[in-house]
């Protein structure tokens, strides 16, 4: 994985901690076997059910702006393959992470389980919705682009917490990152742009019915 990590320094990430995270979990583990040979690439790809794997350099930047510390407790919206889930096991006490679609979040936590990641929770649920019997949580990553911040994230951030999440239309969105000040005071920061799968909830996309989404490349 070292390939990746050079990758991502010359796309101008930084973060000594997140990049050794890249290095240590190995992304084609995360991927289906016949799309191995693309797993380096920094490029998202398929993983079935309308969603994707994320764009490498993209993962690294929502971590990176996380700003994670080695004791925090963080939130993941998305579990997806459960690759961005590995990746901060590597850089947090512990994480949550929460996928609406069973199957993907079964098979998440058997991968995460089989690969050693002993500090991550897998939870099947509306992640618009966050899970609070976890909150606070000193960060919060989603890997879904909804149209508007949802407040029951907001409201389980710790003060000083940091939300970073797309926010836009389903075609295209905004990375932003959102970060309590107070109990009712939040700043927010744009940071570029994105494309990601819908964030679908309560707070988020109504779903389609008898469909899904076309996957984004982020």
């Amino acid at each position: 994985m070292r390939i990746l990590e050079k990758q991502l320094r010359k796309h101008g990430i930084t973060d000594s901690s997140v990049l050794e995270a890249f290095a240590q979990v190995p992304r084609e583990e995360f991927v289906d076997p016949s799309l191995r040979q693309l797993a380096h690439a920094d490029r998202p790809l398929s993983i079935g059910y309308g969603q994707t794997i994320s764009q490498p350099y993209i993962v690294a930047l929502t971590l990176e702006k996380m700003a994670l510390q080695p004791d925090d407790r963080v939130l993941e919206i998305g579990t997806g393959s459960g690759y961005a889930a590995a990746l901060l096991s590597r850089l947090c006490a512990s994480v949550v992470t929460v996928e609406r679609l069973p199957e993907l979040a079964r098979t998440a936590q058997d991968r995460l389980a089989r690969l050693g990641h002993d500090n991550v929770i897998v939870v099947c649920a509306d992640g618009t919705q966050g899970y609070e019997p976890g909150a606070p949580y000193d960060a919060i990553g989603v890997a879904a682009g909804g149209p508007e911040v949802p407040s029951a994230l907001c409201s389980q951030l710790k003060v000083g917490g940091r939300l970073v999440l797309p926010v836009g239309g389903q075609e295209e969105q905004a990375l932003l990152r959102v970060t309590r000040l107070g109990s009712s005071n939040f700043h927010e920061e744009r940071i570029c742009r994105v494309r990601f799968v819908p964030l679908i909830g309560q707070q988020g996309w109504p779903e389609l019915e008898g469909g899904e989404f076309s996957p984004p490349n982020e």
